[in-house]
């Protein structure tokens, strides 16, 4: 008995080792800031980015790696105090629940392996997490959730447009008060399940992608293996997301799926974290009919900031695929859409956000144009589209 406490005692060690160790070494790998900070800017940009009264980015993933966003950070590219040095208002915190192993941009299957298991149970959360998608997510969402009580009061989790106005209205006296929504990267998070859309929509979730890189019970991925269109219970989802006030992302989706929703929806989309296939032509950017559909929808393009949604050198073809989408459709429709924290290589972190503004003025965006793409755009949409 004695040597089988002992056992039990090294793995329980060697365990709590792993918590400590096994999740932070996978992040500081996976998440690499390829010029870290300090960054500096120009004057002027410097100038015209303190003027910004509303700074915005609808895609970061930060919740996968089981950081404390109440502090800030040595490695990774998002959390709270770094939000507030780079007086970021708003964040849209994704819930990554599963990857396929050999994840690619081309084609993957949804059978592959899982690299979120692993790393749920090295991260030591319960072991109802550890097989079950809707728990990892139910588990993420609680987790913002905590993040943002623990600011107590300084920090805004946003449901509802009461909680945005809320925002704005602390943040004129006050601009170390931040907003967090919540968003689902891939329905599978559901399981096929129409209760657990209501379940997660309980939880604070306000938007949603049908897919992620595997086709799944709504349909058809970019980088999935069949290309299809909405399923029948994807229609069923997209309708009731209309109803309880869910934004669809189209980032990921097939483009099958990206007609079919926008030929269902009663709601303006959302494209959270995406290139533009003018600057670089993958099939996980939009074409130029695809913006213009979107566009037409009334909604808003997230620009992601990374290597194979804009290729390189990141920064002018970050520059270059806000300028595409401006000319094509109007500066209306474009935002910031990082995918930070989601598994990429970054050329900065949030606190590099000035160097954006720098690009859009040597790019000969106006002021007003520069404050739209910042976050203007992204506070008008959701003002005028959240319930």
């Amino acid at each position: 008995m004695k040597k089988i406490i002992l056992f039990l005692a090294i793995l329980f060690v060697v365990y709590l080792i792993g918590i400590n160790t096994v999740p932070s070494y996978i992040e500081s790998q996976r998440n690499p800031v390829k010029s870290p900070a300090p960054y500096s800017v120009s004057a002027e940009a410097q100038a015209l980015y303190e003027r910004l009264d509303f700074i915005s980015d609808l895609h970061c993933d930060a919740l996968l790696w089981g950081r404390n966003l109440n502090e800030r950070g040595d490695r990774g590219h998002v959390d709270f105090p770094r939000m507030r040095e780079a007086n970021v208002a708003l964040e849209m915190f994704t819930i990554v629940s599963k990857s396929p192993a050999g994840q690619n941009m081309q084609s993957n299957s949804e059978d592959a392996f899982d690299n979120i298991t692993p790393l749920t149970i090295a991260k030591g959360e319960s072991p109802w997490n550890w097989f079950s998608l809707i728990n990892r997510t139910l588990g993420q969402s609680e987790a913002l959730a905590q993040f943002v009580e623990k600011e107590e009061g300084k920090a805004i989790f946003i449901r509802s447009k009461a909680d945005l106005e809320e925002l704005l209205d602390a943040r004129k006296s006050d601009k170390s008060t931040i907003g967090a929504m919540l968003g689902i990267e891939g329905g599978h998070a559901l399981e096929g399940s129409m209760e657990n859309l209501d379940k997660v929509y309980a939880a604070g979730v306000r938007m949603i992608g049908p897919t992620h890189f595997f086709d799944n019970e709504f349909g058809g991925s970019a980088h999935g293996e069949n290309g299809a269109g909405l399923s029948d219970f994807g229609k069923a989802a997209v309708k009731r997301m209309n109803e309880l006030g869910i934004f669809i992302d189209l980032a990921h989706a097939s483009p099958a799926i990206v007609e079919d929703v926008l030929n269902l929806t009663s709601e303006p989309v959302i494209v959270s974290h995406t290139g533009v296939r003018a600057v670089l032509d993958s099939q996980r950017n939009l074409s130029d009919d695809q913006i213009q559909k979107i566009a037409a929808n009334g909604g808003i393009i997230g620009i992601a900031f990374f290597d194979m949604a804009v290729g390189e050198p990141e920064l002018p073809n970050i520059i270059a695929s806000i300028k595409h989408v401006r000319d094509l459709v109007g500066v209306e429709y474009v935002a910031l859409g990082s995918d930070y924290d989601g598994s990429v290589a970054v050329p900065f972190d949030i606190t590099g956000l000035p160097l954006i503004v720098e690009g859009l003025m040597e790019a000969g965006f106006s002021e007003e144009e520069i404050r739209a793409v910042m976050g203007e755009n992204v506070k008008r949409f959701f003002l005028q589209n959240l319930n």
